[in-house]
């Protein structure tokens, strides 16, 4: 996200706006913004609230959904307004961008932190204080096609626990079975996260730093993969190569798809024969200890809302993201919640002995919560632009066509320059 003028206005007015709280009936209204959530979870909602509503006479929660494109311009204007809502709707690059901007407030006095996992937490912890509630997050997993696994003599108990090994199972399987072994997210916007989890940073004190040896190697590792033809090579380097991925995948191009749980359900239903034989594990850890595929849900509170109400806010807020609530929810979403009992609930881990590779998965991404973190390149301007630049530079790297430090050496100039 980035702030243009208008928002920096609604940065000065928020400064000295005084929100004051709506009245109904001589009692404090609280407005809760979700993003895209209506119609689908219209019941859910209006449930939720009213049952709260009816549990707390003193106060009103009102529940509005806006469209995920419009949110933000909505945000901003309200707190510019000095009429924020009570509790808005954020992935974690928009929170700690509105933090970066003075437009959130820490929560630290009113979040019940010990109810959520240490992965949440860690996501909308900005300079050591809790900006925000944690609700709901994805994780991935790697499903495997264990026929193949056997075809190229890997045992299919033992998948790939690092990248490093993913790698070297993928050359196997390209040798001894023909079939591409897997696509990593090397693509704008993704880049930049498949190599922060890999321990390799891309900035330090504001100066880009992924043209290091460190880099340079990471890239000739995944040359050398390319040329072997152990990555599938259709839109590898797109934004979004996940449709191609699977699709390949679900007709026995590909032996590895690292990927949500819920999006197994289309191997289910596309490739039944195929389904029978994918076995789910946890996605390869990273040397951070970061298990990637985590895009957190979360809500924030702006810094100008009637500070008088904070302790009601902070009580409902408490609620909302609670181990109930975010269990019914994720029932619902097929999402995974971010409140370690709910995590822990027989729903995730307890899995039927003929469940299928979907259910299986469900329970195997809810274990790695604590390490799931939201990977993004933040606190820079233009990221979409640096991102693409980045990942132009990898592409001719990994596919041969530049030297990996000359393609490395450039984009980190232009970063420099940008920066």
């Amino acid at each position: 996200m980035k702030l243009n003028a208008f928002a920096r206005a609604a940065l000065l007015a928020a400064g000295c706006a005084v929100a004051l709280p709506a009245l109904a009936a001589d009692k404090p209204v609280l407005e809760v913004w979700t993003m895209s959530l209506s119609p689908k979870f219209d019941g859910y909602f209006k449930d939720l609230v009213g049952k709260y509503n009816a549990q707390n006479p003193n106060v009103e929660i009102k529940w509005t959904d806006y469209p995920w494109d419009v949110i933000q311009s909505k945000f901003t204007a309200a707190v510019g307004a000095g009429k924020p809502p009570a509790l808005v709707n954020l992935n974690v690059p928009w929170a700690y961008d509105y933090k970066q901007s003075g437009l959130l407030q820490p929560l630290d006095g009113v979040i019940n932190k010990s109810q959520y996992v240490d992965g949440a937490i860690k996501d909308v912890t900005f300079d050591g204080k809790v900006y925000a509630f944690p609700h709901y997050n994805g994780a991935n997993v790697i499903a495997y096609n264990a026929e193949l696994f056997k075809k190229a003599g890997l045992n299919p108990a033992k998948p790939p626990k690092s990248l490093d090994e993913q790698l070297a199972y993928a050359k196997t399987i390209k040798a001894k079975t023909g079939v591409a072994g897997f696509a990593p997210a090397l693509g704008p916007t993704k880049i930049e996260g498949f190599l922060i989890q890999n321990g390799l940073p891309l900035l330090k004190d504001g100066k880009p730093v992924f043209n290091s040896p460190a880099h340079v190697a990471m890239l000739k590792k995944l040359g050398d993969a390319y040329k072997s033809g152990a990555l599938l090579k259709d839109n590898l380097f797109a934004q979004d190569n996940f449709q191609v991925s699977i699709a390949a995948y679900n007709s026995g191009r590909m032996a590895m798809l690292v990927t949500t749980p819920a999006s197994l359900t289309r191997v289910r239903d596309e490739a039944p024969k195929l389904y029978q034989s994918t076995q789910v594990a946890p996605a390869p850890i990273g040397p951070t200890g970061i298990a990637a595929g985590g895009w957190m849900f979360n809500f924030g509170v702006a810094r100008n809302v009637n500070k008088a109400l904070l302790p009601e806010i902070g009580k409902f807020g408490n609620y909302l993201t609670n181990a109930d609530n975010q269990l019914a929810f994720a029932k619902l979403a097929g999402t995974l919640p971010t409140a370690r009992k709910a995590a822990q609930d027989p729903y995730f881990q307890k899995v039927a002995n003929d469940a299928g590779a979907a259910e299986k998965a469900v329970g195997v991404a809810a274990a790695s919560l604590d390490k799931t973190r939201t990977i993004y390149l933040a606190g820079v301007k233009d990221p979409d632009v640096l991102s693409a630049r980045l990942a132009a530079a990898v592409e001719k790297a990994v596919t041969g066509r530049q030297d990996p430090k000359a393609a490395l050496d450039e984009a980190a100039a232009f970063w420099s320059g940008k920066l």
